[in-house]
């Protein structure tokens, strides 16, 4: 069985969407650097905890993994924040990897509910193929037409992006219990010392 690198305790899925989770998969706090991709077999990891491989797959990560985990995260950050400033974004790498890693799908008789069903199996085990679904999401996302939800953290030290899916689309923080609560503090120590 291949062991996995360790990934930092402070993964963050905060993002409510794949694609977002995976740009937030880097981050500073502060003047600490976080990121959770350090070598291929981490991005392998990252990509169990986000529920895109199954946690029992023991296969050795491709080679070259970690190079394009990390140019489509630059990549799929630069699109977001062109995309939210309403400029053309370059969709290059992202179309790369939807055409490269594009999935087989196909039907198959299941003896056990005695049915057909649609099972998605990976192409290849390679890169592209691992980083589909990122880039799928990122897709998703850009032609839903809820990209106006995307958000990045409020708190002045905080670069994280979420999709804001609440009912009244005012969320302001990645998360309550670290920026939102922070920032509240500080609001309030502000008001205290004006008094």
């Amino acid at each position: 069985m291949t062991s996995t690198s360790p990934i930092p305790s402070d993964v963050l899925f905060l993002g409510g969407n794949l694609a977002l989770d995976f740009i937030n998969s880097e981050y500073r706090v502060g003047d600490r650097h976080h990121d959770c991709f350090n070598d291929n077999e981490s991005v392998v990891t990252w990509l169990k905890m986000a529920g895109q491989l199954p946690e029992a797959s023991d296969e050795k990560a491709p080679g070259g993994l970690l190079t394009l985990a990390r140019e489509l995260r630059e990549h799929a950050r630069a699109v977001i924040h062109a995309a939210m400033a309403g400029v053309p974004p370059d969709l290059a790498l992202v179309n790369h990897v939807l055409e490269a890693g594009h999935p087989i799908r196909e039907i198959e008789w299941d003896d056990a509910s005695r049915a057909f069903r649609i099972v998605t199996r990976l192409r290849y085990r390679d890169p592209a193929s691992l980083l589909e679904p990122v880039a799928g999401s990122l897709a998703s996302l850009l032609t839903s037409g809820k990209l106006e939800f995307v958000r990045q953290c409020e708190a002045h030290d905080c670069v994280l992006l979420f999709h804001d899916l609440t009912k009244s689309h005012r969320r302001r923080w990645c998360s309550m219990a670290t920026c939102g609560n922070r920032m509240k503090v500080a609001a309030f120590r502000s008001r205290k010392n004006t008094e």
